[in-house]
């Protein structure tokens, strides 16, 4: 398999399978998941090689190229972000299939909606054009929306509205700024707008209200509010997908927007103002987070909070030595990595505690530390990466950050990336403190499949594991991607 044909295969196969999902049998379509996920992942191994080798992958649909056809493009950055996005979803599929088995009705729907929120992962991490990724971001949104109303109870439902609403309001922002510049310039190709674009006022305007968009859908300060309900109210393997990797989708669109148009148009006032509103989620998140009662809900403020780390890319790369934007770069995407891999892992984590309580109230954890010690072995593992502990990828992402604002002196990140270690751990505590205590008088609590178990273990591993090989990723992410703009 090409390159060529592995960046194609990576968006038709998941497109393949929910068609498939939608048409197989209810009772076929977990069995008919092991094979897709493994052509995916076949797919995803075989273009980051490509990409490693001979650097940027290009695939023209039906042989039609750009402008008439529909380019993908795949260099370091992209091609590892479909590698992890099968790292992560291969896990939470697993535990869905188990987990499910006591939701027939919600396991009937999961399947098709998986694959198709899959393939809008993939088209948003291959897409050459804002136009496709507005294309991408509609579907994963409607995609991440009917996985969350999966539940089926009044709370899902409006939690679903509401994160559809915000879907629908941060994708109008965003295409009247693809509007706009198509206005301006003829042209949606991310390559053509950084050759031509200028600074000029409705170019700012335009990205102004795409980044209004992109941060609506990232959840980030003050415009989270859809988020906790959405994220802590869903299906546990829903909660893991809707954390690790779909908010993750917006913030790579904003990311990508910065890279080709960024440094040359946009005023250095608006990345201090989203480095500003990261570190009050950083703040807000955690606070609230440590206030929570229901786990759940904990672990979703949680991802409000740890969102906010990857907004301090930008001030930390704007307006400073390329040395220290190149740590910068490598800190944050070291950072997105991990908290994928570390808030999937907490998130199934939390799913088996509150399956072993038969409670999703942090006080009905007392004694769980003595009968379920490797259901909270993961839940610690995966904080000791959100806390940015040696030796995790948390710790060796706030390093890289560090280190960045250190050699631009921008002391007060430093503050922030600091004291919102000590943030997290206090949430991250307070479910240990509660699960040491000694509860009533119930001497076991249910046990959760040894799948479940193993599922949340093994990304809590790879979380806390990613710190000692962070130089692979960062090797693969950075080839063939253009830094810095045109």
């Amino acid at each position: 398999m090409s390159g060529s044909a592995a960046l194609a295969w990576s968006v038709v196969v998941p497109l393949a399978g929910a068609l498939a999902s939608l048409l197989a049998p209810p009772a076929w379509r977990t069995w008919l998941a092991l094979p897709l996920i493994a052509l995916t992942g076949l797919a995803s191994i075989v273009l980051l090689a490509a990409v490693l080798t001979g650097g940027p992958v290009t695939h023209a649909l039906g042989g039609w190229a750009a402008p008439l056809g529909i380019a993908l493009v795949a260099d370091g950055l992209a091609a590892g972000m479909a590698m992890l996005t099968v790292v992560v979803a291969a896990p939470c599929a697993l535990y869905a299939a188990v987990y499910l088995r006591g939701h027939s009705e919600a396991s009937g729907y999961f399947w098709p909606l998986l694959w198709f929120l899959w393939a809008a992962l993939n088209g948003i991490w291959f897409a050459a054009d804002v136009f496709n990724l507005y294309v991408g971001l509609e579907l994963l949104g409607l995609a991440a929306v009917g996985l969350v109303a999966l539940r089926g109870s009044a709370e899902a439902l409006a939690a679903a509205m509401r994160y559809l609403l915000a879907a629908l309001l941060g994708s109008l922002a965003y295409l009247l700024g693809v509007a706009l510049l198509y206005g301006s310039y003829g042209t949606l190709a991310l390559d053509g707008l950084a050759a031509h674009a200028a600074p000029q006022a409705t170019t700012q305007v335009a990205l102004a209200l795409m980044a209004l968009g992109l941060a609506l859908k990232t959840a980030l300060f003050p415009l989270h509010g859809w988020l906790p309900p959405a994220h802590g109210g869903a299906l546990t393997p829903v909660s893991a997908l809707l954390s690790a990797l779909v908010v993750k989708a917006s913030f790579y669109i904003l990311l990508r927007l910065w890279l080709a148009l960024g440094p040359a148009l946009g005023p250095a006032t608006a990345a201090t103002l989203l480095g500003l509103l990261g570190s009050a989620a950083v703040f807000w998140g955690s606070w609230m987070a440590w206030r929570q009662r229901r786990l759940k809900q904990l672990v979703a403020y949680s991802t409000v909070a740890q969102l906010g780390y990857l907004f301090l890319f930008f001030p930390l790369a704007t307006g400073v030595p390329e040395a220290a934007a190149r740590l910068a770069w490598d800190g944050t995407v070291l950072a997105l990595v991990s908290h994928a891999l570390a808030k999937a892992a907490m998130f199934l984590a939390a799913g088996n505690l509150i399956l072993a309580a038969g409670s999703d109230r942090i006080s009905d954890l007392a004694g769980m530390s003595r009968f379920r010690a490797l259901s909270l072995l993961s839940f610690g593992l995966a904080g000791v990466s959100l806390m940015g502990l040696p030796p995790s990828g948390g710790f060796a992402a706030k390093w890289l950050l560090l280190q960045s604002a250190l050699a631009s002196g921008r002391w007060g990140w430093i503050a922030v990336l600091v004291l919102g270690g000590l943030a997290s751990a206090a949430y991250v505590f307070k479910v240990f403190r509660r699960s040491f205590r000694e509860g009533p008088l119930r001497d076991r609590f249910h046990a959760a499949p040894p799948a479940l178990e193993l599922a949340a273990l093994a990304l809590a591993l790879a979380s806390v594991g990613l710190g000692l090989v962070a130089w692979a990723p960062l090797a693969a992410m950075r080839a063939g991607t253009v830094f810095g703009g045109g």
